[in-house]
């Protein structure tokens, strides 16, 4: 049994007007005219393109995000991340709409087996923000939408799989649905002999802060399983003090937080920014972890990166950060038990 040290949110993260994060959620912006128009940004040029993204991948960011961009710049590395642009109607040849070719691994209702020890629970399809360089972007959630009787097939699954030792709570983002749920798959889980550890991949505590509350943390700090939060941070201007805050909250639970960034075109393709992103990391007490290259998904090529520029950034980090702070550089690759590094030394 791991002994924690359960963890308390004294005062409610108050950073916008004391709002619950399900009130915060459901107030995303949903439109681009509504995202234009808070940034003050023009309807020319960027409407008609961001309308014709919109109807591929529906827009959504939530406020306390939102709230990081700087008005007026449509450059802005946030904002570029979830505004659509018209590259995203354009075919480009090897840009497909499932590049892990997941639907190959479905073992079950909401459960994926790319891994031999580890194994991926798709808890939900919602996210609290749609980036549009998200792999899963076209995935069916529709089809893999756990009921009751899912369940329970879920759990009878890892039971009868000893390698398993390892759940990854995924989706969409895990943490878009309520505690209750997240609590009661836990100590499912945990009833399993052979798991020693409780995964999750998020981005919800960094662009939803409020997210981390008090249920959150109880349940966190209950598990007698190893807690991991594995974060989505791409830029260290989504780090502000309500992340920072947040991110205190998880790690006084008992989670171990570490962070998974994808290399992005136009957002963080220069070595001044990515080391800016692990000092950042760390000092909010996270670990880079992986920086991914580009999966080739439809409808976002004009995010990609090559991989020669992807290792001369990388080598360029490796003389300027010590080597914890550097990420690892990888490529998730169809049908391979694990990630793939890029040789930076090719």
């Amino acid at each position: 049994m791991i002994q924690r040290t359960p963890a308390r949110i004294e005062a409610h993260l108050s950073d916008h007007e004391h709002r619950s994060w399900q009130q915060l959620l459901s107030e995303s912006v949903t439109s681009p005219e509504e995202l234009l128009r808070r940034l003050n940004l023009p309807e020319e040029p960027w409407l008609s393109a961001a309308r014709q993204g919109h109807r591929l991948f529906s827009v959504r960011v939530p406020e306390p995000f939102l709230a990081r961009m700087e008005k007026g710049n449509p450059a802005d590395p946030l904002l570029r991340q979830v505004l659509p642009l018209a590259e995203e109607t354009i075919y480009a040849p090897g840009f497909v709409s499932d590049p892990l070719e997941e639907s190959e691994a479905i073992a079950t209702t909401g459960l994926i087996r790319k891994y031999r020890s580890r194994a991926l629970l798709m808890v939900t399809g919602q996210c609290a923000i749609n980036c549009r360089y998200c792999f899963r972007r076209h995935f069916p959630y529709d089809e893999q939408r756990l009921n009751p009787d899912d369940r329970q097939r879920v759990i009878n699954t890892l039971s009868a799989s000893p390698e398993i030792n390892e759940v990854i709570f995924s989706g969409g983002d895990p943490l878009a649905v309520n505690d209750r749920l997240l609590a009661q798959w836990a100590t499912a889980i945990s009833g399993i002999p052979h798991m020693r550890r409780l995964r999750l991949h998020t981005r919800l505590p960094v662009v939803i802060p409020q997210r981390v509350c008090d249920e959150l943390l109880k349940w966190l700090s209950a598990t007698p399983l190893q807690v991991v939060i594995v974060l989505h941070i791409n830029h260290p201007a989504e780090i502000d003090t309500a992340t920072r805050r947040a991110l205190g909250y998880l790690r006084a639970a008992g989670a171990t937080l570490l962070n998974q960034s994808v290399i992005l075109r136009g957002v963080n393709d220069r070595a001044e920014v990515l080391e800016e992103l692990s000092e950042t990391l760390f000092d909010a007490g996270v670990l880079p972890y992986y920086l991914h290259a580009f999966d080739p998904v439809a409808g976002a090529h004009h995010y990609d990166v090559p991989d020669e520029e992807a290792r001369t950034l990388v080598r360029e980090l490796l003389s300027r950060l010590p080597g914890f702070l550097v990420p690892k550089l990888v490529r998730e690759e169809p049908g391979k038990e694990g990630k793939t590094p890029i040789n930076l030394f090719p």
